[in-house]
């Protein structure tokens, strides 16, 4: 089984989960909100389908039911996501599983349940979505990272490729990006130089 790659894209929709793998990103996270189950189920059929051609590894963001279904290997839970989530069954499943957190109530929380890596942000400001926690600078990293030990860490929230060598360098074994990706005009090239910048 894979393991998590210090450039980690998160994207909406089975189209981008093509484009970005095709292009070498191997670690991808799909994440769609607002959608309908049918709909958001046949996104991750689509995506798998398209991780599988290229190599790629698909981590399924907060819909752990679909994610057992669809045997995945990896699932994304927020802290939101946690009050619902059935752990026993998503562990029986074979599933490995990120948890985000914000603060150092979440972390300790996060920790409990002994996952496979722990994200944290904002890292910086982001307008991916609206966000009750103000951004982190990198200074949250090197003290997460003392805390968390071994376990995997991934800096996420308004990072772009300009900053995401100072995020590895403060303790983050991965950056997650999204906008830096989705919204630039060229987003197979951006997704490669991503890949050049994060090869450690």
């Amino acid at each position: 089984m894979k393991t998590l790659a210090p450039f980690y894209p998160v994207v909406d929709s089975a189209e981008w989960m093509e484009r970005l793998a095709r292009n070498g990103a191997g670690f991808i996270q799909l994440r769609m909100k607002d959608r309908s189950e049918g709909e958001i189920r046949a996104a991750i059929v689509a995506a798998r389908a398209a991780c599988d051609r290229h190599g790629a590894v698909l981590v399924i963001n907060d819909f752990w039911r679909i994610a057992i279904d669809e045997k995945a290997e990896w699932l994304h839970l927020g802290q939101e996501d946690l009050d619902e989530a059935d752990l026993p069954a998503i562990r029986r499943a074979g599933l490995r599983f990120g948890i985000s957190t914000h603060d150092e109530a979440e972390l300790a929380r996060a920790l409990d349940l002994a996952p496979d890596y722990i994200a944290l942000g904002p890292i910086f400001p982001t307008i991916v979505k609206a966000m009750r926690f103000a951004p982190q600078g990198l200074a949250p990293i090197r003290a997460w990272k003392r805390r968390i030990g071994d376990i995997p860490l991934v800096a996420i929230g308004g990072i772009t490729l300009e900053t995401a060598s100072a995020c590895l360098d403060a303790g983050a074994d991965c950056v997650a990006v999204v906008s830096d990706i989705l919204r630039h005009q060229d987003p197979e090239a951006r997704c490669r130089a991503w890949l050049a910048t994060t090869a450690r």
